[in-house]
């Protein structure tokens, strides 16, 4: 549609246009009764408006995700998602093979722990003060209590897993993580983030590491040591990065998952650019690789300039997505993750149980890849 250049702000006779001749898409009415699935609900928000349409439409690249049997998929994790208690689904993302990396805070995967090793959090008392609370020993998140003896009891699970530690070997966050979940699988009956990627070779970086529970317990660890004559553990956060370039290199197209966005989403992201720099600086002959498919859940507006809520097409400027001309699939949802992930991730699980071997097939070869990159190291 060809517009008139007007340069004194006077109107024009328009022309008007048939929207089904312009191939427009029309919207439909949300008809619950003939919703009777939650996938049946969001395929008919997607054909609605506003976020509700944004919900729709991230299930459909969510689900072109599970399918796509080349796509290594890495999701990655900011806020108090564990203690909103929506670890299992993360979990469930994990067992299934949908899930194949992750990216997190310290603070989600620690108190994930408190949930995974049978412990709880619990609603606030809104008639007792922030003093108050501080005196008890419950340290408040929004409207949830995270007992201080919660992560005491965490503390004791890291202490156990840095005993055995042979002090030779660099520790990183991947690591450590694959240590505790090892422990996790021995020792514990509950499902739980670290656990199922223990069993599913899954691995879990945490590029703020010191910034956390973990981090300050593996800091504490050190001071003991010192205190027993013993030489301090060595943590190398290089160690992280290079693994998971390594291990995207080794995939045929790449997928992203993001809850939020801070230091977890970056890291992850920052995966195109660190490749090019050691194309163009360094010159290594590396394959220049982008995220081909991006779905995130984050309320922040793009207007306030953080990295949380800047759009897709804002990435594709600085090389970290394939841009949709040349066939890259975004959704984003400007929403509360604790509203949408659950929509979002049941939604797509039916899609999934209708057609399984499908679905099975390309999980199977995705795993197969992740097994051949953990190996490395």
């Amino acid at each position: 549609m060809k517009r008139d250049n007007h340069h004194h702000g006077e109107g024009s006779e328009r022309k008007l246009h048939d929207p089904i001749k312009d191939k427009l898409i029309p919207l439909e009415p949300l008809d619950l009764s003939r919703a009777h699935t939650i996938d049946e609900l969001l395929r008919a928000m997607s054909r609605t408006a506003f976020t509700g349409r944004q919900l729709g439409e991230a299930a459909d690249v969510l689900e072109a995700m599970a399918r796509d049997k080349d796509c290594f998929v890495v999701m990655t994790l900011a806020g108090a998602m564990t203690v909103a208690k929506q670890g299992l689904i993360i979990t469930e993302l994990i067992d299934r093979g949908i899930v194949n990396a992750l990216v997190s805070t310290g603070a989600l995967m620690a108190h994930g722990l408190v949930e995974a090793t049978g412990r709880a959090h619990f609603r606030v008392n809104p008639n007792v003060s922030d003093e108050d609370l501080y005196q008890a020993g419950y340290n408040r998140v929004y409207d949830t209590i995270e007992p201080e003896q919660n992560l005491d009891d965490v503390e004791r699970v890291v202490f156990e897993v840095l005993q055995g530690w042979d002090p030779k070997e660099v520790a990183c966050s991947w690591k450590l993580n694959r240590a505790i979940g090892r422990y996790l699988n021995q020792h514990v009956e509950e499902r739980g983030i670290l656990k199922a990627a223990y069993e599913k070779d899954v691995p879990v970086f945490v590029p703020a590491f010191t910034d956390s529970e973990l981090g300050l317990d593996f800091a504490l660890h050190n001071r003991l040591r010192a205190r027993e004559g013993k030489p301090n553990l060595r943590f190398d956060p290089f160690e992280d990065l290079e693994h998971f370039a390594a291990t995207l290199l080794k995939q045929k197209r790449l997928g992203i998952f993001t809850i939020g966005g801070g230091v977890p989403r970056n890291w992850a992201q920052q995966f195109g650019p660190f490749i090019e720099l050691r194309h163009r600086r360094a010159g290594e002959q590396v394959p220049l690789k982008r995220y081909h498919y991006g779905v995130r859940i984050c309320p922040e507006p793009v207007y306030w300039g953080g990295l949380s809520g800047s759009p897709y097409s804002e990435a594709v400027s600085w090389g970290k997505f394939v841009p949709p001309s040349e066939g890259g699939r975004f959704g984003e949802v400007f929403v509360d993750a604790t509203v949408g992930l659950p929509l979002l991730v049941a939604a797509v699980l039916e899609r999934l149980d209708k057609d399984p071997v499908e679905v099975q097939e390309a999980t199977s070869n995705r795993k197969t890849g992740n097994k051949k990159a953990l190996s490395r190291s």
